[in-house]
């Protein structure tokens, strides 16, 4: 046996349902599963019901995190066709605003280009970086960023998009227009990293972030997985996943896009798009340390030090994950703490047994038991 321990990771990217969805997921059950996979913040986008699109809608969202969460979350903000960016003057407490144009629904699908270049130019002028001091001053508050070198010139908080294909290189060239920080969310086909690629190498202000569901599976699986393998964006090609492998190094952040549904949801002829993941992040990539395909700091790079550096999230003190990188199980679900209890990873293999996870001073997981009291996590950005 190899414990080895870990600070506390990030999951930028999930889905915690709440409010509108509870019966797929909660800001209690979502932040539990993320303790028992070592996973000590979460970033939550906004498309629940009603999204997350203005400052009363925001502080509702934000107090139900408060009372249930276990686990640190943060909060999107969505930009949406009907209520436009009334949320600006909360866009301080945000981390960061999220956009759809490609594969969603309602108000939140932004599809008409004058939108578009008005969401950027108004999220751009909504913050003025202060080198001298390096804080953010915005609508009279001011938040430290984790890192002053960081080469986000524009705001704390970047524009995260889901934008595949045409609408990748709208929004590449729009967040070079404004100069604002574009992280590209769930990257899966070669022609999407190749056009990240040239942007980054252009000097272009982008981020992009990988899922382990894109990473480890693809289109030659969803035989086997059936309704299960229903995603947003699909299981690419094997030469896509092969593309993302071999263009490692321009992927910032790693993270699951937790986007649980229950099983007789997914049952259905027309199932709902996604696929839980905040738990099995951490055995995933371990099992690819073992394979030889990435190391412990490929790890810690990006699920701790760029969502750090990128959202501009603050340290957790006396936070650690201590983690039996040896033990080998199967994953199942049964064993899955998510509210929607399964996983498509269900019978794979996998090394990294998570023994603890200790959150400023508290054991909050024990190897089986999830200890912490609903309301002990924190919500970010909410003091400014």
């Amino acid at each position: 046996m190899a414990t080895v321990r870990l600070p506390g990771l990030i999951d930028a990217h999930v889905h915690l349902r709440e409010p509108g969805y509870t019966h797929k997921e909660d800001f209690y059950t979502g932040t539990a599963a993320a303790l028992a996979g070592g996973v000590t913040a979460v970033l939550d986008m906004p498309n629940t019901a009603p999204p997350t699109d203005t400052p009363e809608r925001f502080a509702a969202k934000a107090a139900l995190a408060a009372a249930k969460a276990v686990c640190d979350v943060g909060l999107f903000v969505g930009a949406t066709t009907s209520e436009l960016d009334a949320y600006l003057p909360i866009a301080h407490r945000a981390c960061g605003l999220k956009i759809y144009v490609s594969e969603t629904f309602g108000s939140l699908r932004i599809e008409d280009l004058g939108l578009l270049h008005r969401f950027f130019r108004t999220w751009a002028a909504s913050g003025k970086w202060q080198a001298a001091s390096g804080k953010w001053q915005v609508a009279g508050s001011e938040s430290t960023l984790a890192d002053p070198q960081s080469p986000v010139p524009d705001r704390r908080s970047p524009v995260a998009v889901h934008a595949e294909e045409l609408m990748l290189p709208v929004c590449l060239n729009l967040s070079h227009l404004y100069g604002v920080h574009l992280h590209v969310v769930h990257v899966t086909r070669r022609s999407e990293i190749e056009l990240i690629r040239r942007a980054k190498e252009r000097g272009y202000p982008v981020t992009c972030e990988v899922t382990p569901h894109h990473l480890f599976l693809s289109s030659d699986d969803l035989s086997r997985l059936g309704t299960r393998g229903d995603m947003r964006p699909r299981l690419a090609s094997p030469d896509d996943v092969t593309a993302l492998w071999e263009n490692l190094a321009l992927v910032d952040i790693f993270a699951t896009d937790h986007a649980p549904h229950t099983l007789a949801e997914k049952a259905q002829a027309t199932p709902p798009p996604g696929v839980p993941g905040v738990e099995t992040l951490l055995p995933l990539l371990l099992t690819a340390v073992h394979a030889g395909r990435l190391s412990l700091d490929d790890i810690l790079l990006r699920c701790v030090e760029n969502p750090m550096r990128i959202y501009g999230l603050p340290t957790q003190p006396d936070t650690f994950v201590d983690v039996d990188v040896d033990a080998r199980y199967e994953l199942s679900d049964a064993r899955m703490r998510t509210k929607s209890g399964w996983t498509p990873f269900a019978g794979t293999p996998v090394f990294g047994r998570v023994e603890q996870v200790i959150l400023r001073g508290r054991q909050v997981y024990d190897g089986e038991r999830v200890l912490a009291e609903p309301g002990s996590g924190a919500v970010l950005f909410q003091s400014a």
